[in-house]
């Protein structure tokens, strides 16, 4: 390797790592990837503007898995409408809400504005509740709320902000907009005391306890103005944290009881996440398909969803432009084999329900 090449790689590689500095832990991931089905040319477009959730992030500055969530959406959506479907991931690993709003949404909407786009879907505030959730774990003294109350703000102004200028700016003859809520990384490591103390209590805090409602706030918060603005929500907190089986005997599968319900209040929801199916909610490191077999959604960073298949280039040294046959190109009862197996098919499918049934 050329000693000139190798200290700028290395010196992009410290930069990228460095911990607790926003600015420095952002890496643009963008990829294209069409679904080319055989025996049609007709091509339609999927754009998902995020963070390192949707870019298939996996640990590396340099790739990102093939199919990450909007692209296992493509290939639903080149089965139902039997045409080729590009998957336009427009994406920041380690943005903000605020990054993803202006550096993607905004100064990038010529990609939702072609002609061909059908679908637009993103995610975000990922990582304004990664960084609030370490700036609180690292306070001594008395504990200082203000950090976790920015983040949700900060979350509900952009959130709010990208529905309303992806209606105002996407191709008019989109089909489905879509958003994507937030999982919990960390559920089951974050069930531990606070460094911190209470200012009324004078006592620790449980980091889980104190976290959960924030997090059902926010979550709340993506579906409800999803439902007021013309988007739909993929449910990601329900289909990561419930099982797929009724383990508590209500008569309702854990995933789906654990659901947003359109038009109910913050405080119903909120009391429902964080107390009545309190005990359904597990860690999505192991997620039971069945009261005898899970699978794991979370890679081993404990934050980013697992894949199968291939990487394609995405970071330091551009974005990937390809096209592959589809793995799969035909879905029993809309799922293909391995829809609860890893986390991004998990996604690709919660977002892949709200499908058009045509272009």
């Amino acid at each position: 390797m050329h000693t000139r090449f190798r200290r700028t790689l290395l010196a992009a590689v410290v930069f990228f790592t460095l911990g607790g500095q926003a600015s420095a832990n952002t890496l643009t991931q963008n990829v294209s990837w069409t679904i080319d089905r055989a025996g049609t040319t007709t091509k339609y477009r999927v754009v998902a503007y995020g963070d390192s959730i949707y870019a298939g992030y996996n640990g590396s500055i340099t790739s990102a898995a093939k199919y990450s969530a909007p692209t296992v959406d493509a290939e639903y959506l080149s089965a139902l409408w039997n045409a080729d479907i590009e998957s336009v991931r427009r994406a920041k690993s380690g943005a903000v809400a605020s990054d993803v709003y202006n550096n993607k949404i905004v100064a990038e909407r010529s990609y939702m504005q072609a002609s061909n786009t059908r679908v637009v879907t993103f995610e975000m505030c990922g990582n304004d509740g990664l960084q609030a959730r370490s700036a609180f774990k690292s306070q001594t003294g008395t504990c200082d709320d203000s950090v976790l109350t920015a983040a949700e703000n900060s979350c509900k102004t952009y959130v709010a902000a990208a529905m309303d200028y992806i209606n105002a700016n996407a191709y008019p003859g989109v089909k489905v907009k879509v958003i994507s809520n937030l999982h919990y990384p960390g559920y089951a490591a974050d069930n531990v005391q606070s460094s911190c103390k209470d200012p009324s209590t004078g006592a620790t805090v449980n980091m889980q306890q104190k976290f959960l409602p924030i997090l059902a706030r926010m979550n709340f918060m993506m579906c409800d103005t999803a439902r007021q603005k013309g988007f739909q929500c993929a449910d990601n907190f329900a289909q990561y944290m419930g099982a797929d089986y009724d383990s508590n005997g209500d008569g309702q599968v854990d995933s789906d009881a654990l659901r947003y319900v359109a038009g109910e209040s913050q405080a119903s929801y909120v009391t429902r996440i964080t107390t009545t199916l309190r005990s359904t909610i597990r860690d999505a490191n192991t997620h039971f398909v069945s009261a005898g077999s899970s699978y794991d959604y979370i890679q081993s960073d404990d934050t980013h969803p697992t894949y199968t298949g291939s990487t394609v280039t995405a970071g330091l040294f551009g974005g990937t432009t390809g096209t592959g046959a589809p793995r799969y190109t035909s879905f029993t009862g809309g799922k293909n084999p391995i829809w609860n197996q890893f986390g991004h098919e998990r996604m690709g499918w919660a977002v892949s329900v709200f499908n058009s049934p045509s272009p």
